[in-house]
């Protein structure tokens, strides 16, 4: 990674999960190995609560314990959780994550065509580079920004120019592929154009945030990109 920013250089900046990755398989069963673990069976269903993978670790525990207690909730016992469920995907990164369709071809192009990438996530960091590294594909990207590396966390600008400077690129000419309002709010706030992916967990209904640009398959991400930062 470099902290050398080049005045001008066009920067793309992804999220991770939901976008350049399909991880709800993996997250969604270490919430239920919580649930296992106190008896309860799998809770979670990893295709009808696949959008709920995407809102964090105690977003899961919290739907899990209301359907088990007719939708009341006690904080307590997902504080008790939350840590067991990351010790869980941590253990278990990579069993069911797959890249999306065309997305390190994507990223391959853009290195080609002098733009400079970078990853900002809300993934804790330790874990967002310890699934890039079990997937392969760490190397692609020149900065790693996730949730735990500043202060502050999306939708704060500050990690996304951090990603930017850290790529060597420019946060003034810059986006930020992404696939959640958090995402959106976060191009918003530091004042850069937003794509969308239209195949992440909300799928199309993501353009409701009415971001700069939808992205239906990365084959496109070339166009899209050139036409919003050149």
């Amino acid at each position: 990674m470099t902290d050398t920013a080049t005045p001008g250089r066009r920067t793309v900046i992804f999220d991770l999960d939901g976008t350049l990755a399909d991880t709800s398989g993996d997250l969604i069963a270490a919430a239920n190995a919580c649930f296992i673990s106190l008896g309860h069976g799998e809770v979670l269903d990893p295709s009808q609560d696949q959008l709920t993978a995407f809102h964090g670790a105690r977003a899961m525990l919290r739907l899990g314990f209301s359907r088990l207690n007719g939708g009341d909730v006690d904080e307590a016992d997902v504080n008790r959780e939350f840590p067991n469920l990351l010790d869980a995907y941590e253990a278990d990164i990579d069993r069911h994550t797959h890249l999306y369709p065309g997305a390190m071809d994507a990223v391959a192009r853009l290195h080609a065509s002098d733009y400079a990438v970078g990853i900002c996530t809300n993934k804790s960091e330790g874990l967002a580079r310890l699934l890039l590294s079990r997937l392969g594909i760490l190397d692609r990207f020149t900065s790693l920004i996730g949730a735990d590396t500043l202060p502050t966390r999306k939708p704060d600008p500050a990690p996304f120019v951090a990603a930017a400077h850290g790529a060597g690129g420019d946060p003034t000419r810059a986006l930020l592929v992404g696939d959640t309002e958090t995402d959106r709010l976060t191009a918003r706030a530091a004042g850069v154009p937003c794509i969308l992916v239209g195949f992440g967990p909300e799928g199309p209904g993501v353009a409701r945030l009415a971001p700069e640009a939808m992205l239906d398959h990365f084959d496109d991400l070339d166009a899209v990109v050139a036409r919003l930062i050149g």
